[in-house]
């Protein structure tokens, strides 16, 4: 039996194949052929010489039939009778095959009756598609010889566009109906394709074609172009539309093929099909994006400068730091610098700041908000093998900007979480790397972008939950909470003419006394920002705007009796000095998310058996504070170590539903023991902050500017600070510093003797 190994033929049973004599014996390395000899034919996965042949080289499937006719011109020809499975495959030294066969039968689900009929049907219209040439009748004699649509197939199969994998997949069909449907389909289309292709021929002039045949080619491909539109007239539109947007695009070239290939799938699955969507929406994202590369403006510092002050009061540190990163752009002429982390309370700007910005530099500006964001596809997006695919957060900003180059904001990267379905702090890692993100791939686009024109600035209310790496990757601008005088001036200056043009009054209809602003500040705001404030003066400006409606000739004058007319609800009321002093009892200053407040330590001695009971929800930093403070005070007061065995020490911060930790209560849990075993009070208008060690210094503490301004608006009169804090008075307000003696120290003994607890 000779093994003959095949490759790109179209192997079928009850066909017939042709093979050169020569060709044949080479391949199976015999001289010798007889009629009705044996053999089998198996398909080779790639297209190797004889020699570079493997025994993996195959595919599991081949068919045997056997010699049915040599020619006196040399051909020989084999008939093909049935399939088998290959089993050990060997190649010999003299790369001949050695293998053994079982036979693979087919799964007869089709009528003989129905096999003749798709088999007459196919010759009436090859012999009706040979009429049309002028050889067609000589070619008919062969058709009529055919005997079955597989045979049929073999004849046409040297001119048929099918790839070795496809002619091989025909063979491995089981089902005898799949089968012949297949061919059945191919043989129709190769026989519509040369029809329309010969038609498109023959209608061209044979000297034009001589002359320009590359003329008539395009000519040729637009004819059946035109065909293939009359059929789906719905793709017209959107093809060309598609075809000129990527043309036109300026797509870096990994880009541009991606495109051309979804563009090509789309024009061949047309409207009907189940995945069109999804192309087209893909197509009609990344044909949206802005693809080059803006040049770089050049930008004025002072006009920039006065955008930032016409829009923002205050922030003279931000906007000094801001205008650095400007003038350094504008002297590289590209994005260069480090990336923002704005950290501040809410309402302090940090977002707004961001719009200034790209209105400076003449950008377009995009804010991401992050708050929440727990899928790493949020930021990366989606593969589009899933169902409601979508691009990620960051190439959705920049689908919307328009541009290559805007200013975006990411907002509240403080609240990133993480889940099963990745880490979006570490897909941020990439976006903001200016070494990386020239090249971002998102999973929804699978081709590179460059975001390094991009302005990134971030937001966030604290870095305490930013992860380290992601950290690493920022430069953090502290926003410092508005004193009072800087909230009045923002409130007269920004948020009173916009709440009064956004309630559609006019400013000869309404007049605000600046009493009534101090009152709003003071007794309806609890904030470090302003967004509460601007929250009641529109309260007030709608509540007004019954009497403005009514009265539209007469000014109305905004007071501070009209203001606590008007407002719903009671003022909130801020946590003042005590009036009296007692023993045990100590003031301390605290940081909140939304302003700092001022907070009481409260110790108590009673019988007991030496226990320390702690009260007021406080988190595991302060109760190691207090631990730490208890320690200090026994070895400052040795001779109560008896007194303390037989009595339990009760610690307690008010405001008990509300959690409480953080590292700056050491000194005043301090004070306050130190107080409670002495038997001396602490004036309640002294104040203090910082955390303490077991050696007695005091170590600094985060959010000095708000916890001064909390303490003038309680009516303390001095404070105690760190000395390593010092340098953080710069950011303090002046009013604030005018209004209070601030004495750094730097070991706790110096608090304890200034307040009169150690004499």
């Amino acid at each position: 039996m000779i093994v003959i190994p095949v490759y790109n033929m179209l192997l079928l049973p009850e066909a017939t194949v042709y093979l050169e004599k020569r060709e044949l014996s080479r391949l199976s390395k015999s001289s010798a052929l007889a009629l009705n000899e044996k053999v089998i034919m198996i398909v080779a996965k790639d297209k190797l010489s004889v020699e570079q042949l493997e025994e993996e080289s195959f595919y599991p499937i081949g068919i045997v039939g056997y010699i049915a006719d040599i020619s006196a011109e040399g051909y020989v020809g084999i008939k093909l009778q049935y399939r088998v499975n290959l089993e050990n495959v060997f190649i010999n030294p003299d790369h001949t095959i050695k293998l053994s066969v079982s036979r693979r039968n087919d799964e007869i689900d089709i009528s003989e009756e129905e096999l003749e009929t798709k088999r007459d049907d196919i010759i009436d219209e090859m012999r009706r598609f040979a009429s049309g040439f002028e050889w067609g009748k000589s070619l008919d004699f062969y058709i009529k010889q055919v005997d079955s649509i597989f045979a049929a197939a073999a004849m046409v199969s040297p001119w048929l566009k099918l790839s070795n994998k496809q002619r091989y997949d025909l063979l491995c069909e089981d089902s005898l109906r799949s089968r012949t449907e297949k061919i059945e389909e191919i043989l129709y289309d190769f026989l519509e394709v040369g029809r329309i292709t010969n038609e498109a021929a023959s209608s061209q002039n044979k000297e034009y074609q001589k002359m320009y045949r590359e003329q008539a080619i395009k000519r040729q491909m637009e004819h059946l172009q035109k065909e293939l539109d009359d059929m789906h007239p719905e793709n017209i539109s959107d093809i060309q539309k598609f075809e000129k947007k990527i043309a036109e695009s300026g797509m870096n070239e990994t880009a541009r093929k991606e495109a051309q290939k979804v563009l090509n799938r789309l024009r061949q699955e047309g409207q009907q099909s189940v995945e069109s969507g999804i192309l087209y929406d893909y197509l009609e994202f990344v044909t949206s994006l802005s693809w080059k590369k803006e040049e770089a403006q050049h930008i004025d510092l002072k006009k920039a400068r006065t955008i930032l002050d016409e829009d923002h009061y205050g922030l003279d540190k931000v906007k000094e730091r801001i205008i650095q990163q400007i003038a350094v752009m504008n002297l590289k002429k590209q994005q260069s610098g480090s990336i923002l982390l704005f950290v501040g309370a809410p309402g302090t700007g940090k977002t707004s700041i961001g719009k200034s910005i790209a209105r400076a530099l003449g950008r377009k500006y995009v804010r991401v908000s992050l708050g929440g964001v727990h899928d790493e596809s949020d930021i990366r997006g989606h593969r589009r093998t899933y169902i409601g695919a979508m691009p990620g957060r960051i190439m959705d900003g920049i689908e919307k900007s328009g541009v290559s180059n805007p200013v975006m904001v990411l907002d509240e990267v403080d609240k990133l979480s993480a889940s099963y379905n990745g880490s979006p702090a570490s897909a941020l890692l990439e976006v903001l790397d200016p070494e990386q993100n020239n090249t971002f791939t998102d999973h929804y686009m699978n081709v590179p972008y460059d975001l390094s024109d991009v302005l990134f600035i971030c937001t966030a209310n604290a870095i305490d939950t930013i992860p380290e790496p992601l950290l690493n990757r920022m430069e953090v601008i502290q926003f410092n909470g508005y004193s009072p005088l800087e909230k009045f001036a923002i409130a007269r200056k920004h948020l009173i003419p916009k709440s009064m043009e956004a309630n559609g009054i006019e400013e000869k209809q309404m007049e605000f006394e600046d009493e009534a602003i101090n009152v709003l500040i003071s007794e309806y705001t609890q904030e470090a920002g302003v967004r509460g404030l601007r929250k009641q003066i529109d309260n007030l400006c709608r509540s007004l705007a019954v009497r403005v409606s009514e009265n539209p000739e007469d000014k109305v004058l905004v007071n501070s009796e009209v203001v606590h007319e008007q407002m719903q609800g009671h003022p909130i009321h801020h946590s003042q000095v005590l009036e009296e002093s007692k023993p045990g009892v100590v003031t301390g200053l605290a940081w909140t998310p939304v302003g700092g407040e001022i907070l009481y330590i409260e110790t108590l001695l009673t019988k007991g058996k030496g226990e320390l009971v702690i009260t007021g929800q406080l988190g595991d930093v302060m109760k190691e504070s207090a631990m730490i403070a208890l320690s200090l005070v026994k070895e400052l007061y040795p001779e109560k170590a008896e007194e303390l065995k037989n009595s339990d020490l009760h610690i307690h911060v008010p405001a008990g539903a509300v959690p409480k930790d953080g590292p700056s209560a050491g000194v005043t849990l301090t004070t306050a023991l130190a107080s409670l075993l002495a038997g001396r009070s602490v004036d309640p208008h002294i104040a203090m902050t910082g955390e303490v060690a077991l050696r007695g210094s005091v170590t600094p503490i985060g959010g000095l500017p708000e916890k001064l301004m909390a303490a003038q608006r309680a009516g303390v009169k001095k404070v105690f600070i760190p000395v390593e804090n010092t340098e953080d008075l710069k950011d303090v307000a002046k009013e604030v510093k005018d209004n209070i003696e601030i004495i750094p120290v730097s070991n706790i003994r110096e608090i304890l003797t200034q307040t009169g607890v150690i004499k």
